[in-house]
């Protein structure tokens, strides 16, 4: 039996998992990104961080912010900068919902995951509101009481098919 093998054409180069537990996504935008050569490189190793990440809307441009992009190690002095900004490419009515929801109070633009799509190198964005402590707890008893309720339901089954 053959093994399966990942899609090459849509890669993950790099999730931020910790985005789903800080954040409550309202909208998700699928984005280029404006890279160098050495970055594009670099991107393709993995050499990627974006946990500390964020977009930002400015002069009608978005940019994305704090993202790690390692240096290339055949790049010598053509090598980037790792933490300079980005630009995001969305069309301009995106780029235009974006601006006014980023100025209400307490919403951001979080890069979710850094992918490969048709050998182009793409960005997932969310718009997302901060979490309070309070649901943070909701979500963990959420979780805690349907694991109960799946063990419940498997207990069950095994009593009636002994």
């Amino acid at each position: 039996m053959p093994s399966k093998k990942p899609d090459p054409r849509n890669r993950n180069f790099a999730v931020n998992r910790q985005a789903s537990h800080l954040y409550h996504f309202l909208d998700r935008f699928e984005a280029g990104i404006e890279l160098q050569g050495t970055e594009v490189k670099s991107v393709r190793e993995g050499r990627v961080n974006i946990k500390d990440g964020y977009a930002v809307v400015r002069n009608g441009e978005v940019f994305l912010c704090d993202c790690h992009v390692g240096e290339y190690g055949a790049g010598s002095y053509l090598n980037h900068a790792p933490l300079r900004e980005r630009r995001l490419l969305l069309h301009r009515r995106e780029i235009d919902h974006l601006t006014g929801r980023t100025e209400e109070k307490g919403l951001t633009l979080v890069p979710l995951r850094l992918y490969l799509k048709d050998n182009r190198i793409k960005v997932e964005i969310a718009l997302a509101k901060g979490k309070k402590i309070y649901d943070h707890r909701e979500a963990s008893r959420r979780r805690v009481i349907e694991r109960e309720a799946l063990q419940d339901m498997r207990d069950h089954q095994k009593r009636w098919k002994a």
